[in-house]
């Protein structure tokens, strides 16, 4: 009977049908969802950490307003990956814990600290870039509430990185020590920002099973191709240094090689050993404390509410 309700949910998915909450699916696949969307979802709210720091400190009102609104969308983005993860059986509750002791892990690319104005730009461009590529491809995902909240995540990520863009291409035209400052910025960024797509493919075991059931559409490393050969361009247009030697047109290939990426340091930020991961559980543990009457407060009235709903009713 299991084997038979596995071949038609696999023939489903062959299909290109979407899988909706009520639906049968196997245990792996329901834990695989739900460990990739709660990630996912934490990724987005401690994001907004770096950023957030960076809002009264912004050198005009137009780039405080943007920065503010993006870091709105981010808190935005959680709550709808949050909702499709509730859909497959995981309480927010359950989730915030395993954000708050550690357990749960989100991108390695927030524990690095952002230092200058340049960085904001950084992380529009090469930080949301990347997640571009890693999140248009989730619109096609075969988990349905997944795929639904993707495309209005993946638009506002697209205002959110040609946003960094511009703040980058506006310092690659000004005095020399904002020359120095994007270049500088860039230098950080750029390898943290090419681990955003996970181990490469042979040390990955998840990643095949992952494509089988259409969660994931591509590889880490063809996303990582991909997202080399557009970066290459672009910073020809920012007219900066992309801090890799070795990148180079292979025409044989049709795409450019690059260096070696350090996964010794990729892994030891996701263990916790990265600049600032500390620093971030810390501060969305406090933020989760000192709200805490907030939502006793939100909880009280919501009770308040229907209990006079009730009474007009009875």
């Amino acid at each position: 009977m299991e084997r038979n309700l596995e071949e038609i949910f696999q023939a489903k998915i062959d299909k290109e049908e979407k899988i909706e909450p009520k639906d049968w699916m196997p245990d792996a696949y329901r834990k695989t969802l739900i460990r990739q969307i709660s990630q996912h979802a934490h990724s987005e709210i401690v994001g907004m950490l770096p950023e957030g720091n960076w809002i009264t400190r912004a050198p005009t009102l137009r780039r405080k307003v943007a920065l503010m609104a993006k870091v709105q969308d981010e808190a935005g983005h959680g709550l709808y990956l949050y909702s499709a993860a509730e859909t497959l059986g995981i309480d927010r509750d359950t989730m915030f814990d395993q954000l708050h002791t550690g357990k749960a892990k989100y991108s390695s690319i927030f524990n690095y600290p952002t230092l200058s104005w340049a960085d904001i730009g950084s992380i529009g461009w090469l930080v949301d870039g990347a997640a571009i590529m890693n999140q248009v491809p989730l619109c096609r995902c075969s988990y349905g509430p997944y795929a639904r909240a993707m495309v209005r995540v993946c638009k506002e990520e697209s205002f959110h990185q040609r946003q960094g863009f511009e703040i980058l291409l506006n310092l690659s035209k000004g005095s020399k020590e904002q020359k120095e400052m994007l270049q500088e910025s860039v230098n950080r960024w750029w390898w943290p920002a090419m681990m955003m797509f996970g181990p490469g493919d042979a040390d990955s075991p998840n990643s095949q099973q992952s494509m089988k059931w259409k969660i994931k559409r591509f590889t880490n490393d063809e996303l990582r191709q991909k997202f080399v050969d557009v970066c290459y361009e672009q910073a020809k247009v920012l007219n900066v240094t992309l801090p890799d030697p070795d990148i180079k047109w292979n025409e044989e290939r049709g795409h450019y090689d690059f260096g070696e990426i350090n996964w010794d340091e990729f892994w030891n930020v996701v263990k916790g050993n990265g600049p600032c991961n500390k620093e971030r559980l810390e501060a969305r543990n406090k933020a989760w404390d000192e709200g805490a009457w907030v939502r006793d407060a939100a909880m009280a009235h919501a009770e308040k509410r229907a209990n006079r709903k009730n009474k007009k009713v009875a």
